[in-house]
């Protein structure tokens, strides 16, 4: 189980840390995106939307790869991975895959680290 959580975990933060720094760096070329996805890609991109997603990426990714402060990295990709999949399943259902990928291994993630998250899911906060 251990092995699993730390290739899940591996995984997961190298996808993020590798598009979070290509938010700064350009290494993978981007092709214009066709009709509104094109449209809405342009937007966030002229209005630094990007700047602030390829932090939040970054952070992620290497918090999962130090293994420090992991349910911190998984909070922050969690509304990521919900636009991610949003966006694809509106916009481009072409390109779902990877994107369902990341989402089920930060579900996988999330079972694996529950102790951290079960105070969110009781009345009054506290564990049980």
């Amino acid at each position: 189980m251990k092995i699993a959580v730390l290739i899940a975990r591996i995984l997961l933060g190298l996808v993020f840390l590798i598009f979070g720094l290509n938010d700064f760096f350009h290494f993978f070329p981007m092709h214009p995106l066709p009709g509104d996805a094109g449209v809405f890609a342009t937007i966030m991109y002229t209005h630094g939307w990007l700047t602030f997603h390829g932090i939040l990426y970054t952070l992620a990714g290497i918090l999962l790869l130090i293994g420090r402060y992991v349910p911190v990295a998984l909070v922050i990709l969690g509304p990521i991975l919900v636009n991610i999949l949003l966006f694809h399943l509106t916009l481009m259902p072409a390109g779902v895959g990877p994107g369902v990928v990341c989402a089920l291994l930060e579900i996988f993630l999330i079972w694996a680290y529950w102790p951290a998250f079960e105070g969110i899911f009781t009345p009054d906060g506290r564990r049980v």
